[in-house]
């Protein structure tokens, strides 16, 4: 018993390596996993004190375990069978697909990343690159939705920035999933947006399994009351104007709705912009037939470093006002299970939200000239506009039309898309396009009326 063992010092490190990650494992990483754990549990109540929606424990479940529940899930293990069975593979082949699926959509939502890190960013970057405003908000309207509904934000997607934006905005009422395309699959871009508990999506080339295993994930966090916002366009605007609505996630929540379950309730939301930053990309992709989009990490980060220096020089100038209007709610218990009219009904509520902001107004007036306008003239056209308008959702600043015309005529002044020559304002030809994109995105409010008929 009291005999000295000789034993090699490699042999010696390795045995006292393995004790160490034994007790470790036993004793340490428990204790510690506790603390923290509980923490972040007082954390989060203290939030759900003051949040309108509060956070659901689905969307504080840890990712292995809500990947699990996914794959095994009734409904995903019988689209796995029928995968197998018509792609002539193992079913544990298939179930492995599976599972791939569900590690590329599901979050992995922390509160700390959300509201310690994300909203202040957003917030922080918001109201640096833009004069934001709340338009129109149904206060009275959303304040009656039921508590225990589910909240379904559906927006129109003018921009990138639409995440940033409207996080910041919707900060006080609840935490958002977002339905992020594959431009966010990026590291570590992917990794930060799985945090904030956004969940990815393919928008082409997928099957039957993988959109078994989204739609099911899609219905399981609509059954937990999870509040999601989507965008029901499936893309960014070409145009600028409110493109038609792809109705896959609002199917896949109208079909795993239960009546007599919660409720969910979508509130429609409407986004514009003085200033699109992506607007030339996109008139580039529109241009091209596609949607590929050629603006890269080095052009991003080129632009950043543009904007830092301007600031440093004192010599930055916001890029004008961005405003969101929150319209009347709509409950699927009410309205019923047609998906078509769901999605029709829903893009009519957004159209009608839509803010009106001086670039789009003033564009609009200048497009519709027949001739160059000289400053006086330009500020008639607008207040017929103005006037053409008396439901709109208008920024308006100082009350005063004449301030507008001039902001908006700056802005565009300042991006050369317009000239003052001989007093006249002059449309610089080649830039005509990027006019009409922002002039898109009101025209639906005018249609049906004799604009500047009088």
């Amino acid at each position: 018993m009291g005999a000295t063992v000789e034993m090699p010092v490699w042999l010696l490190v390795l045995i006292l390596l393995f004790a160490g990650v034994t007790f470790a494992s036993h004793f340490l990483f428990p204790s510690v996993r506790w603390f923290f754990r509980k923490r972040a549990e007082r954390v989060i109540a203290e939030l759900n004190k003051r949040l309108e929606r509060p956070i659901q424990p689905f969307k504080l479940a840890r990712r292995y375990d809500m990947i699990q529940r996914l794959i095994y899930d009734p409904e995903v293990l019988r689209a796995v069978a029928a995968h197998a069975a018509a792609e002539g593979v193992p079913e544990n082949v298939a179930f492995e697909q599976a599972r791939r699926y569900a590690r590329e959509i599901v979050p992995s939502f922390s509160a700390s990343a959300y509201f310690g890190v994300a909203t202040r960013l957003a917030r922080m970057i918001s109201t640096s690159l833009y004069r934001v405003r709340l338009g129109h908000y149904a206060g009275d309207a959303l304040a009656q939705v039921d508590r225990d509904a589910t909240v379904v934000f559906v927006i129109n997607h003018r921009s990138n920035m639409d995440y940033v934006l409207v996080t910041y905005l919707a900060a006080e009422r609840s935490a958002l999933s977002y339905a992020v395309g594959e431009w966010g699959r990026v590291w570590p871009l992917s990794a930060l947006i799985r945090a904030m508990g956004a969940y990815f999506i393919r928008r082409k080339r997928f099957g039957p399994l993988y959109k078994a295993v989204l739609s099911r994930y899609v219905q399981l966090a609509t059954e937990a009351g999870v509040t999601q916002a989507v965008f029901p366009e499936g893309g960014l605007s070409l145009t600028g104007a409110i493109a038609p609505p792809k109705r896959g996630i609002l199917k896949y929540i109208v079909e795993g709705h239960d009546p007599d379950a919660r409720d969910v309730v979508f509130v429609p939301v409407a986004v514009n912009y003085d200033r699109v930053l992506e607007d030339r990309v996109l008139l580039a992709a529109r241009a091209a037939g596609e949607r590929r989009f050629t603006a890269r990490l080095g052009t991003v980060l080129g632009f950043v470093g543009k904007m830092l220096r301007l600031r440093l020089k004192g010599q930055f100038h916001r890029f004008g006002y961005a405003s969101v209007s929150f319209g009347e709610p709509l409950s699927l218990k009410t309205f019923g299970s047609d998906v078509p009219a769901l999605a029709d009904e829903l893009m009519a509520r957004i159209a009608a939200e839509v803010p009106v902001l001086p670039v789009p107004l003033v564009a609009t007036a200048l497009l519709q000239a027949e001739e160059p306008l000289n400053r006086a003239e330009l500020d008639r056209a607008v207040r017929r506009l103005v006037d053409d308008l008396p439901e709109a959702h208008l920024h308006m600043p100082r009350q005063d039309v004449g301030y507008m015309v001039e902001v908006g005529l700056r802005m565009l002044t300042q991006r050369h898309l317009v000239d003052e020559a001989g007093g006249f304002i002059l449309l610089e030809p080649q830039e005509r396009g990027l006019l009409e994109f922002y002039a898109a995105s009101i025209a639906h409010l005018f249609r049906g009326r004799s604009t500047g008929s009088r």
